[in-house]
Order: C-alpha cells, then structure tokens, then sequence
C-alpha cells in the first residue's frame, strides 16, 4: 500500500497565491542560477491553511551554500512578508544542496518529504526522483524519534516564558509535535500517513482509546488557547515521558 501525494494540480488558495508567487520571484532575483527548486509543505501546500494560523513553509534547494547571504535574503523575505501579507503568522525556511537531497542517505528524510509532503513551486522537481514510499518503521522514526529532546527543549522553553504570545507559541509547536508522533508509533501498523496534527491524534486513539484525555489536551493546547505553565509541563512530563519510551520499545522491537 501505498502513502499518497499532494495533488500538484489542485490550485492553492487564492488568497495564499500572490504570496506565493512572490516567494519565488524573490528567491530567482536573490539566487540567481544558483536556485535550483522551490517547494511548499505544510497546510498551504495541502491547502487547507487559515488565514491568521497558518505558517508559510518554504523549501528552498540550491546548487551550492549561499551561506555569506543567506541571513539576509531570508530576513529580508520575512520583513516584506510582514508588511504584505501580515495574515501570513510567519514564513519558515528549510534550505539544501542539491546533492544531499538526492543522496541514498536522504531517503526517509528529503526524499520522503518531497514525494508525500511537498509541492514544487519552481524549478525541476525533485520528488520524480523517488519512488512512492509504503508506510514503515523506518519513515516514523525517522520524523519522530527525536520527540524526547523536542519534550525537553520544549519543556524549558515554556517554564522560561515571559510572554503570553511566546506560551502560546510554544504550546501550539509542541503540540503539533506530540500529535504526530502520536500517530507516527502507529503508522506501521496503520499502513497510513497523516500531516493534520489533529487527524494524526484521532488515528492514534484508534490504537490506544485510553489515551483519550492526553489528546483531548493536546487539541486544546494546539488550539491556542492559554494554559497554565503547571499544566502544560504536566502533559508533557506525562505523556511526552510515556511517548518517549513506547519510541523506544517499539525501535528495540522491530529495530
């Protein structure tokens, strides 16, 4: 069985295209030859972004480091974007080189990505380089199994907050986290693949109903809603402790 693809034909919400299309006219002038592909992933991609919550999130694939100018093409980028398209929350960036993409070590990780979770925007599309990938072990662990340093940047980042914005931002980060690493120990059992944070926690339930409570909280934090630090950090030394391990045993087990 195979995992499905982002239809690239399907149009991206109007209000997202002139943004869209402006991401790539900056990144041709700024790059030049240097830029061999553009490709969105996230919500915009799968065009189900809301305008005031979703994040544009742009993949960025070059021929060689553009290091010495990197910092400041993208924050230019940024600043335009919030002036713009202030109903943009943010615009993120993930930046390569082409011959890491297509290496045999970027496998479960780039080549994943772009062949079930991305878009190409401009230039040649990498994902035609690899081949539609079946639900495994190997794919989740890869996305997920780093959940237990997530869990504990996460943790001291919303203990340190000062800010009800920074809270709730990193409320909604780890979350997101937790949720799809929920459904990631499953989707090999599963024989599925879910991005939608929410849907990812739904399936999880159908594994294991009697973590119902944790993922009702889970939505709740992914909501945006403000929670007391002392809750938060109970979920995550809960349930983030308990997915931490089930990672481990699961990867002890099947190897």
């Amino acid at each position: 069985m195979y995992l499905s693809s982002i239809d690239p034909k399907q149009p991206f919400q109007a209000p997202y295209q002139p943004a869209i299309n402006d991401v790539v006219s900056f990144l041709t002038s700024g790059l030049g030859e240097n830029l061999h592909s553009v490709y969105l992933y996230g919500s915009v991609a799968r065009k189900t972004a809301i305008a005031g919550q979703s994040n544009l999130d742009v993949i960025i694939l070059t021929h060689q480091s553009f290091a010495e100018n990197k910092t400041a093409l993208l924050n230019s980028i940024k600043w335009r974007f919030q002036k713009s398209y202030p109903f943009i929350t943010e615009i993120n960036f993930k930046c390569a080189l082409v011959s890491d993409v297509v290496s045999l070590e970027s496998i479960f990780s780039w080549g994943f990505q772009l062949r079930h979770c991305a878009v190409c925007i401009y230039g040649e599309d990498l994902a035609e380089c690899f081949g539609d990938y079946e639900p495994s072990w190997e794919i989740a662990k890869h996305w997920n199994m780093d959940v237990e340093d997530w869990v504990a940047v996460y943790r001291n980042r919303i203990a340190r907050a000062d800010k009800e914005a920074d809270l709730i931002k990193a409320q909604k980060i780890i979350a997101k986290k937790l949720l799809r690493a929920s459904y990631s120990l499953v989707m090999y059992r599963d024989k599925n693949w879910f991005d939608d944070p929410t849907v990812c926690g739904q399936q999880f339930l159908r594994y294991h109903p009697e973590k119902q409570v944790e993922i009702e909280r889970l939505g709740i934090l992914l909501s945006g809603r403000l929670i007391a630090k002392r809750s938060v950090i109970g979920i995550l030394d809960g349930f983030g402790d308990w997915l931490v391990k089930q990672y481990k045993k699961t990867e002890f087990r099947i190897g």
